[in-house]
C-alpha cells in the first residue's frame, strides 16, 4: 500500500484552490468572495476565512489523495469526478442552503450551479497533475 504524498497534496490543494479563486474573479469580478463569507458569517474576519478557505482546499486534496486509488476510471477523470460529486454534495446540497442561498444557490442566481462547478473544475486541474498513484484497472 502506498502512502499519500503529503507534499503534492498540500501543493495541489493550494494551487487548486488558487485557480478556483483565480476563475471566481474571473467570473464574479470579485476576490476572495468565498473567503469573505467564511469571515463574515463566523465574525472572524477575512484572515481567517481565507485560512479557512485554503485550509479546506488542501484538506480536499488531501482526501482526494487518500482515495483515488479507490476511484472509477482514468487518472485524469478521477479528480473531475472527485470535484463534481464534492461539488454536487458538500457545495449544492450544504453549504449553499445553509447559507441561504438554497440548493445549488439557484435562490442567488440560475448560474450559480454553473459557477460552482466551474470552479471546482479548475480546482480539479492540479490533482490531476500533482496527485500520484498506483491503481489496478478493473476488467
Amino acid at each position: 500500500m502506498k502512502t499519500i504524498n503529503w507534499k503534492n497534496a498540500i501543493t495541489a490543494g493550494i494551487i487548486g484552490t488558487l485557480l478556483f479563486d483565480i476563475v471566481g474573479l474571473l467570473i464574479t469580478g470579485k476576490w476572495w468572495d468565498i473567503a469573505g463569507i467564511l469571515g463574515a458569517k463566523t465574525g472572524l474576519g477575512l484572515a481567517y476565512g481565507v485560512a479557512g478557505h485554503y485550509s479546506n482546499g488542501v484538506l480536499l486534496a488531501v482526501l482526494f489523495a487518500g482515495i483515488a486509488p479507490s476511484l472509477w476510471g482514468p487518472k485524469w477523470l478521477r479528480p473531475i469526478l472527485f470535484v463534481v460529486v464534492e461539488t454536487i454534495a458538500l457545495v449544492w446540497f450544504f453549504m449553499l442552503p445553509l447559507l441561504g442561498a438554497g440548493v445549488a444557490g439557484l435562490k442567488m442566481s440560475s448560474m450559480m450551479p454553473i459557477i460552482t462547478l466551474v470552479r471546482h473544475l479548475a480546482y480539479a486541474i492540479p490533482l490531476i497533475f500533482l496527485i500520484q498513484y498506483e491503481f489496478k484497472k478493473v476488467a
